[in-house]
């Protein structure tokens, strides 16, 4: 079975909603997209903490199979976020980050790693994801998730990653911004054009559409939900599934792709029911093959 390596950050989360705080859960790009990987494949994890990273998060992300070879642990402490969801968690206000010891981070892929076939650049900058893809061997398929905030502060970098780059995934919001283009189908032609031969462009609870070569684009809607409790992570453990589910087949035709995006919708919908990485750990295999089906039965007609 292909492993898959993931790059990113690691973190604890500070979450306010409007009925309850949660002051520093687990979280990060590498954390949720390894965890979501892992349900797939064997894990390779690539980031860096401080000292005051708990034994029992290093426990339970080993007992999922992710290989933590490449999380350094250094003095200081753990790169922080703190942020205020809105009461329907359509959107979010930052409170305040501390980077701490993922200021100075650079990427650092063990001998072991380098010849990973399936990559996945968490969403840190587009210089950091450009060093990863230095020391890594003949990859066969590359996906990198990205943000507003590189877009704007980081753009000649981002668009120097792209042209290395096999899938681009990122929100319908980031996708107009990059591409100067409001319709997403317009949009896409343009990430397209950038570089990346396929982009998947995620809408949240209006599912995903993904674009390959110049193809009409495959669309799938969200799965209906009755409880959302935390959309923290949810694109991240979006882009882990999709890759995870592609390395384990070791498949990246276009049929492939299409129930790649269907597993990452899945596996999503489980990291959205539950506060930080609690509901995303906990769904079993078997959860996970069930709500496939409903959701391929959900767009049948």
């Amino acid at each position: 079975m292909n492993p898959l390596l993931v790059v990113g950050s690691v973190a604890f989360d500070t979450l306010h909603f409007h009925d309850a705080s949660h002051p520093r859960v687990l979280g990060g790009s590498a954390t949720y997209g390894a965890l979501a990987a892992s349900h797939f494949v064997p894990v390779r994890m690539v980031g860096v903490v401080g000292k005051d990273f708990p034994d029992s998060a290093v426990q339970m992300l080993k007992e999922r199979k992710v290989d933590l070879s490449g999380l350094e642990v250094v003095d200081g402490e753990t790169f922080h976020w703190e942020g205020r969801y809105v009461e329907d968690l359509s959107s979010r206000e930052t409170i305040r980050t501390d980077l701490n010891v993922f200021a100075d981070f650079r990427p650092k892929i063990p001998d072991a790693f380098q010849a990973t076939p399936y990559v996945m650049l968490g969403n840190i900058g587009p210089d950091l994801q450009l060093e990863v893809l230095e020391q890594i061997t003949r990859p066969k398929l590359v996906v990198a998730d990205t943000m507003n905030l590189w877009i704007d502060i980081k753009h000649n970098e981002l668009c120097n990653l792209l042209k290395r780059v096999d899938v681009l995934i990122l929100n319908d919001e980031e996708a107009r911004q990059l591409s100067g283009r409001h319709n997403l189908l317009h949009a896409g032609r343009e990430l397209q054009a950038m570089g990346p031969r396929t982009v998947v462009i995620k809408k949240g609870e209006h599912g995903a559409m993904l674009m390959r070569d110049d193809q009409l684009p495959f669309c799938m809607p969200a799965l209906p939900l009755e409880s959302v409790v935390d959309p923290t992570g949810a694109g991240d453990s979006f882009a882990g599934a999709f890759l995870g589910y592609l390395a384990r087949h070791d498949d990246i035709t276009d049929a492939a792709m299409r129930r790649a995006v269907v597993h990452g919708s899945v596996v999503a919908s489980f990291c959205v029911e539950g506060v930080s990485i609690n509901r995303l750990h906990a769904a079993s295999d078997d959860a996970i093959t069930e709500r496939s089906q409903t959701l391929r039965n959900l767009v049948q007609f």
